[in-house]
């Protein structure tokens, strides 16, 4: 529904009807539009050359490229971009929200939906039925606790002690082999091939709460998150990474977190570049002074972010991303790619 018509919904099943389709960036080929897109201006030139930026990345064989998704554009259909960049070896690391990773991708693999709804619908009458509103897209609040409850459940069965997002995750990695109602999720495609995702405010979505639920549950003897290792886990990646590229989805804790490795390698007294290449895709306002917002440019001056190749986009992303992603599956590049299996390095 796009209009303000039809909106006297009163149950349930009436309002979840329409199913979120997420798009698969292999069945089409946006190759010519991008190359058109080439010879415009305004967003459709950026757009252009952040397609040629992201190809550069891929076809540059010691860049590590980072994914760093901030926002709901998993709920609103770009979940199966991600997946299939790790599939098809277009990204070696991710960082991300917590809702991006356990709300949308880990809730879809339990075998939940999101749908398309209304934002001009009543919230009031949304809540009474215990709808959840993303804009135009509704969740089941009764499935989301459910995917709470599932996080608490698989802490409850690990062995007490200290775990960054990343190990947490790769253990929901694992229960998914054999328990996911949805295969091939972002989780379950990034656990298989090695790609470490993190979520540095972790406790922010609904793996906060079901690890909240853990420890209630176990006062002496529970997991934790420890952030502080987190960072210097992904600080570990940056070194050892001989040049590295940024494509980043929104801006948030993931867009400062991935840049501040080169600041925190620095302090450590290791050799670690500017990030050689980079692309945001954002709607936020860079006059308000926020990371969200701040230009590439102005990352420069912190010394995280090589000016040389960078492109700035502002558009909403579920309507840029898939003609970028696209463009790159069909040029190919990652196919002589070598996956760096950085997983791997934390045993």
């Amino acid at each position: 529904m796009s209009d303000k018509k039809n909106l006297g919904h009163n149950s349930k099943k009436d309002f979840l009807n329409s199913q979120v389709e997420h798009i698969d960036i292999t069945s089409f080929d946006t190759r010519k539009i991008i190359a058109s897109m080439e010879k415009m201006s305004f967003v459709s030139r950026e757009t252009a050359n952040a397609a040629r930026i992201f190809n550069e990345m891929i076809k540059d064989k010691e860049c590590t490229i980072f994914l760093t998704l901030a926002g709901s554009t998993s709920a609103a259909g770009c979940m199966h971009i991600y997946r299939d960049m790790i599939k098809y070896n277009m990204v070696d690391a991710i960082v991300a929200t917590g809702a991006s990773i356990i709300d949308m991708d880990f809730f879809e693999a339990l075998g939940f939906k999101h749908y398309q709804g209304s934002q001009f619908q009543d919230d009031a009458e949304l809540r009474k039925n215990y709808i959840d509103r993303i804009y135009d897209t509704y969740i089941d609040e009764d499935e989301l606790q459910m995917c709470d409850k599932k996080i608490c459940e698989i802490a409850d069965n690990l062995e007490p002690r200290s775990y960054t997002s990343r190990e947490f995750i790769n253990e929901i990695g694992k229960y998914l082999k054999n328990n996911a109602k949805k295969k091939d999720s972002l989780i379950e495609t990034a656990y298989d091939n090695n790609v470490p995702i993190f979520c540095p405010a972790f406790t922010d979505s609904s793996a906060g709460f079901g690890l909240v639920m853990h420890q209630e549950k176990n006062p002496k003897k529970h997991i934790t998150i420890d952030s502080v290792r987190e960072f210097r886990e992904l600080t570990e990646i940056k070194i050892r990474s001989k040049g590295s590229g940024l494509f980043m989805i929104g801006g948030g804790v993931p867009k400062n977190f991935i840049q501040d490795t080169v600041i925190c390698a620095e302090l450590l007294g290791k050799e670690a570049d500017m990030h050689k290449y980079a692309v945001q895709i954002t709607v936020a306002d860079s006059r308000d002074g926020a990371c969200s917002s701040s230009t590439l440019k102005e990352a420069s001056s912190w010394g995280k972010v090589d000016i040389t190749k960078e492109q700035m986009v502002f558009a909403e992303a579920t309507s840029v991303l898939p003609l970028i992603a696209s463009d790159a599956y069909h040029h190919g590049y990652w196919k002589s790619r070598t996956r760096k299996n950085f997983s791997k390095i934390f045993g």
